[in-house]
């Protein structure tokens, strides 16, 4: 990670279930940017994304309680398919991840984002975020 401060860090859904299964190496870059005082913000579609039977769903409210969780609303939607269109992607498989780059590039900058898909979310993103792959 660079020295840069960041105001707000967007976890992916990669980004967020390893914090809630407590990888070392995302839960240290998560709190290495929020003793930075960092903002860190998901997408409520997010939430979707990392549940499943064996998620701890105690740790998952009790890590959301502590974030800004930005909602999934009509204008956010629109805004999220004109990346997608933009970017010449489109289908399910870039959905979420649209979502994600739509909250990401809509915070107060600068912005970084913990994400598994650092190619995908180039092309949603361009330079305006900086990513960091987990």
């Amino acid at each position: 990670m660079s020295n840069e401060h960041f105001s707000t860090v967007v976890l992916d859904s990669e980004g967020l279930s390893g914090w809630v299964s407590r990888d070392r190496k995302i839960t240290t870059k998560v709190e290495v940017f929020r003793q930075d005082g960092s903002d860190v913000v998901i997408s409520a579609a997010t939430i979707i994304e990392v549940t499943h039977a064996k998620v701890s769903t105690a740790r998952l409210n009790w890590l959301l309680s502590q974030i800004n969780i930005e909602p999934l609303t009509e204008k956010a939607s629109r805004a999220a398919a004109k990346l997608l269109k933009d970017a010449n992607l489109h289908g399910h498989k870039y959905a979420i991840d649209t979502m994600v780059a739509e909250v990401a590039l809509r915070q107060p900058g600068p912005v970084a984002m913990l994400t598994s898909d650092t190619d995908d979310m180039r092309k949603l993103c361009g330079r305006a975020v900086h990513l960091v792959g987990i």
